[in-house]
């Protein structure tokens, strides 16, 4: 498992509140650090996110992408027709759908919350537990999964596909070199074609990329905390989290401070290792002020809050509020556009659901 040692976490948190405390003769009147030093101090854990062109419309990429939008919004591959990745990925909630637990075919309860789609494909492996190895992975799974999509296989959810007409051309032009072009292998492909244009960067990024305007005073002082208390160290790189796997709970059992009713054993399930009990694949922050509820089970509905559970359970600290006001601030800064392609649906072929 990796991570930073408790005693690690607690000289971190101790430099921190020196670094604030004695850092003051040099950081101006506000007592906020010099942009520049700031930023250099920032880009020793953190990654900039830069936006990226979409494929030529034409192009056999654009074809793909073009058909995994398409599919992403398609409900007429899961069981009972009703079930779309946009089912639990709203564009209107961020990528999420603002439930603790989503809700799949048959009105059946997934296990966990479901995390924002946007910018999922930085993550180096997918779901809380990380049991998917890439979006890619995913999208062939929820086939079949029985609260996903709930197929029993996922050549009947083909099938479904392949009795419109209009798909079988899109297939056929996205994957031109396939005898079958109307596969799992195919529907994944174009799903993740899709999902890896979904890139939302954000203001932060912009900062990092040299703009000073970029972030307001209130923020940087957020993001000062951030990086000083230690955050950065299991969110950081690109995705600011996204990374690494850690056991949620290094000082305090995480449902004595989340209230969670249902006790998930995270990667213990999935490795059958002991030392993974409780181990979940640390989350993205990137859009985090749009996507409660927070942690595996959506125990915790408000931000500040989940901050204030972080510290307890992760730092073994008890976060002043004036820290939580400061780092809800920063994080609130990691919101950026919704892709026009992901915002607005598309219309899909016509045709009625097959059962």
């Amino acid at each position: 498992m990796q991570g930073v040692s408790v005693m690690g976490r607690g000289v971190l948190w101790l430099m921190g509140i020196a670094f604030l405390v004695l850092g003051a003769a040099g950081l101006g009147g506000s007592g906020s650090l010099a942009q520049e030093p700031l930023r250099k101090k920032a880009l020793e854990v953190l990654v900039p996110l830069r936006s990226e062109e979409p494929p030529p419309p034409g192009s056999t990429l654009g074809q793909r992408v073009a058909l995994g939008r398409m599919l992403f919004f398609e409900p007429r591959a899961s069981v009972d027709g009703t079930v779309s990745c946009s089912r639990c990925h709203l564009p209107q909630l961020y990528g999420t759908d603002g439930l603790a637990r989503s809700i799949g075919v048959m009105g059946r309860t997934n296990p966990r919350n479901a995390p924002t789609v946007l910018n999922a494909f930085l993550q180096f492996s997918q779901h809380w537990r990380g049991d998917r190895e890439s979006v890619e992975d995913q999208a062939a799974k929820a086939l079949v999964g029985p609260p996903s999509f709930g197929n029993s296989s996922q050549e009947a959810a083909m099938a479904r596909l392949k009795a419109i007409p209009e798909y079988r051309e899109l297939f056929g032009k996205a994957f031109p070199h396939d005898k079958d072009p109307v596969s799992p292998k195919n529907w994944a492909s174009a799903i993740g074609a899709f999902e890896r244009t979904l890139v939302v960067p954000s203001r932060l990024d912009s900062w990092l990329l040299g703009d000073d305007r970029a972030l307001e005073e209130r923020e940087r002082r957020g993001l000062e905390r951030f990086l000083v208390t230690g955050c950065a160290d299991c969110h950081g790189g690109i995705g600011l989290g996204g990374s690494m796997y850690e056991k949620f709970g290094i000082h305090m059992d995480y449902w004595k401070a989340t209230g969670s009713k249902e006790l998930d054993r995270g990667r213990a399930d999935v490795t059958g290792d002991p030392q993974d009990l409780y181990v979940f694949k640390v989350p993205s922050l990137r859009n985090v002020a749009m996507t409660p509820p927070y942690f595996h089970d959506g125990s915790v509905f408000e931000l500040k809050e989940a901050i204030r559970v972080m510290g307890i359970t992760q730092l073994g600290q008890e976060i002043p509020q004036e820290a939580i006001e400061e780092l809800f601030q920063f994080l609130c800064s990691l919101t950026g556009p919704l892709p026009q392609g992901f915002s607005e649906a598309p219309v899909l072929p016509a045709g009625g659901f097959r059962p």
